[in-house]
């Protein structure tokens, strides 16, 4: 691992977070279907960050398989994002319990208690996403060992409030639990912003799209390194009988099919030829299929490019490390100055 110099005031203000991860840097990469596998979440981890592996539409043997070949690419902790919704989702939640993961991530919409417990009666250390301060407490009450409160800022699927206004909301009010900051960042002055305000680290994950070890198909990486932050721009949802989750994602033809798709979908169940849990479904699996054609296939004219905002400050294919060296060193410069500027003036000799 790294050896991240003037890192003193850091340790101090992410001390939870390391403890909770198990790691020298409080900085989790967001768990990207397709991005998010072995080479990347390990090559996170061997650098001093946490990983986590995306099990998106995985079945328990493909998870299982994949935490295996995690496994031998790195001895450290690292984690893996379950989707609520998912099917299989407690089979999963017992691969995971097998295969001994130390981390779970629940993602997509609010955990049973049920599941919350299960995993952590097994020794695992469980992360939820609060959208909300109530749904915060309620996750804190369930048992979640762990928040992350990520904004609209963020790649992917996202909700209707912005990072530093949920962070506003929740930071004061929640410290029994770390809580994590996610969304829209890209540099170390905002880590250093957020840990100030009370967050004991930070997940990213459209900063790491383009490292070197991720295996994001080149064309991919230089649809990320072309764009600005105006260009990732949430999708448009058509019917609001249909509630549809907004998709935040690099504008191009294959957001534009999305819009088409909806119509047609919606046009199918109005005459009655679909049910609305099947038009619902149809309309969801848009993106399973549109996004692998674009990080594994290259497809980046119909391929969903699911991004943050922070993708304007992606410029260049750089290691891991160097990724993470990068942002230590801009946070700590951040909270060098914010002590000086607290220190007392001298007075006159």
């Amino acid at each position: 691992m790294p050896d991240y110099p003037r890192h003193d005031r850091l340790r101090r203000l992410w001390q939870r977070g390391r403890e909770l991860l198990g790691c020298e840097l409080a900085v989790m990469c967001g768990a990207m279907t397709w991005v998010s596998e072995r080479h990347l979440v390990s090559a996170i981890c061997n650098a001093g960050g946490f990983g986590v592996l995306a099990c998106g539409s995985m079945g328990p043997d493909l998870l299982e398989a994949e935490i295996l070949a995690t496994r031998e690419l790195t001895d450290r902790p690292f984690g893996v994002n379950l989707i609520v919704m998912h099917p299989e989702l407690e089979a999963l939640v017992e691969a995971c319990i097998r295969r001994r993961v130390t981390h779970v991530v629940l993602a997509g919409g609010i955990p049973s208690p049920g599941v919350i417990r299960r995993l952590r009666e097994s020794g695992v250390r469980v992360l939820c996403f609060a959208p909300a301060l109530a749904i915060g407490r309620r996750l804190v009450r369930n048992g979640a060992d762990a928040l992350i409160i990520e904004g609209s800022e963020a790649g992917g699927h996202i909700g209707p409030v912005a990072t530093s206004v949920l962070a506003q909301e929740i930071l004061p009010h929640i410290r029994e639990v770390p809580v994590f900051v996610a969304g829209g960042i890209g540099h170390g002055e905002a880590i250093a912003a957020y840990l100030a305000m009370g967050a004991a680290g930070v997940q990213m994950g459209t900063m790491f799209v383009c490292a070197e070890e991720s295996v994001a198909h080149p064309a991919f990486k230089q649809a990320f390194l072309r764009a600005s932050a105006r260009d990732a721009v949430p999708t448009v949802q058509i019917d609001p009988e249909f509630k549809v989750i907004p998709v935040r994602a690099i504008a191009n033809e294959g957001t534009r099919e999305f819009v088409r798709t909806q119509l047609e979908v919606i046009g199918r169940y109005r005459r009655g030829e679909l049910t609305f849990e099947e038009a619902s479904l149809e309309i969801e699996h848009f993106w399973a299929g549109s996004l692998r054609r674009a990080v594994v296939e290259g497809d980046v004219e119909r391929g969903s490019l699911m991004a943050g905002q922070s993708v304007g400050m992606v410029k260049a294919i750089r290691p891991v490390a160097e990724i993470l060296g990068e942002l230590v060193a801009q946070a700590e410069d951040a909270l060098a100055r914010l002590e000086r500027g607290r220190q007392p003036a001298a007075g006159p000799a």
